[in-house]
């Protein structure tokens, strides 16, 4: 199956502000031959690897975890925005450019050692994805990887979140 994937992410200029390109997925999420595809090329880079959970980052990265989850044979965690998960949860705050936010996740959702991919949409300046992955190694899970569909290449979020392996399908 061929798809051009990148045809299929729309830019929209200046959102959500001016100077910004906004990647947009919902033309690719629209065809199911381009889900299909997204998915197994998020998948390939762990073929052979063991994997127990893929993490869920909120919110676009709900829409790729559950089928990356199915596709590897794992299940899934969703780490989320405070007030959002009814259970008792593990909390990890971070800093924002103008303030701080706060990510959770059930206190039952990692059991320590557990092996897990962190899946998103997109990889910008790497701030929310490093704050779950400490979120995870509170948990004392191993990250297995960082998984993104898109990577804005030139905002080098892969360096914040070294040591961890980052895999992306898209690069802009």
């Amino acid at each position: 199956m061929t798809v051009d994937l990148k045809s299929l992410v729309r830019d929209i200029p200046d959102f959500p502000k001016p100077g910004i390109i906004f990647r947009d997925i919902a033309p690719l999420l629209l065809s199911p031959e381009a889900l299909h595809v997204a998915t197994e090329a998020m998948a390939a880079p762990f073929e052979n690897e063991s994997v127990d959970l893929v993490a869920a980052v909120e919110a676009r990265g709900f829409l790729f975890a559950a089928p990356l989850a199915m596709r590897l044979g794992a299940g899934v965690v969703p780490i989320r925005k405070p007030g959002k998960l009814p259970f008792e949860t593990h909390a990890h705050s971070y800093d924002l450019e103008y303030g701080s936010d706060e990510l959770h996740i059930h206190i039952d959702g990692v059991l320590p050692g557990q092996r897990v991919i962190v899946a998103d949409d997109l990889l910008a300046t790497g701030g929310t994805m490093q704050a779950c992955c400490k979120l995870l190694e509170k948990c004392q899970a191993e990250i297995v990887a960082c998984s993104f569909l898109i990577h804005l290449s030139d905002l080098q979020g892969e360096k914040r979140l070294a040591p961890h392996r980052v895999e992306s399908v898209l690069v802009y």
